[in-house]
């Protein structure tokens, strides 16, 4: 039984036996299943994505179906390659990390249709492990301070930014009329949460700004990775 099992894992190219399309099929499936537990454990809130995630998994067995389709047939695999350069991916990629994980089943399915299960199953747990361990890391997030004043206050408002946040609140956009002026700032969301200068940690930003006076709106927008895309 063991020699068996050793033949059938040994078994490349040439006409396959059903066993061995079964096997090479069935580990896919097996490596498949850690790559979307993989994307479900490193994913989280709205950017989780079910069909994204079972969509890798049919990925993977669908790319080991060609491999064995394909074998050592130079015809068919060069056939295969311009049949599929037609297809055109449409698709917007939410967080980049999912490009990681198309290409892992693509990989993945490559070598199980190629039989070497030892090079899918090998790389397949050193990736799972650096995506459980770094997979949850997200980016700062970053708001945007919008407020609308009269020209009056232009100083006064550009002076308190400045004194709350230093240099870390960056201008982006300075909109004017003949009446009034329109700012917005980007700010990582740590220092909104606690400013630079400790002189300002007695009141919050909105209640010093509306006692400029003049302000007709004060808008704070917090993006990050849940909304990004």
């Amino acid at each position: 039984m063991r020699e068996y099992l050793y033949q059938l894992l040994e078994t490349t190219g040439g006409d396959l036996s059903g066993e061995v399309i079964v096997l090479r099929l069935a580990v896919s499936v097996i490596i498949a299943a850690f790559i979307f537990l993989s994307y479900r454990l490193s994913h989280s809130g709205s950017v989780y994505s079910a069909k994204f995630n079972v969509s890798l998994a049919a990925l993977t067995i669908i790319t080991t179906t060609v491999m064995i389709v394909i074998g050592n047939n130079i015809a068919l695999s060069l056939g295969m390659v311009g049949a599929l350069s037609i297809v055109r991916f449409r698709t917007a990629i939410k967080d980049s990390r999912d490009t990681v994980y198309i290409f892992w089943a693509i990989v993945v399915g490559i070598c199980c249709g190629a039989g070497d299960y030892i090079t899918a199953s090998m790389g397949s747990a050193f990736v799972f492990i650096v995506l459980l361990l770094f997979g949850r890391i997200r980016n700062d997030n970053r708001a945007l301070l919008i407020l609308r004043t009269a020209r009056i206050n232009e100083s006064k408002v550009e002076s308190l930014i400045f004194n709350y946040y230093n240099r870390k609140a960056i201008l982006r956009a300075k909109n004017t009329t003949g009446d009034s002026v329109e700012y917005i700032y980007e700010l990582n969301g740590k220092y909104l949460r606690k400013p630079v200068s400790e002189k300002s940690m007695e009141k919050s930003i909105t209640d010093a700004v509306y006692e400029i006076g003049g302000i007709e709106y004060f808008n704070i927008v917090v993006q990050n990775d849940e909304i990004s895309g």
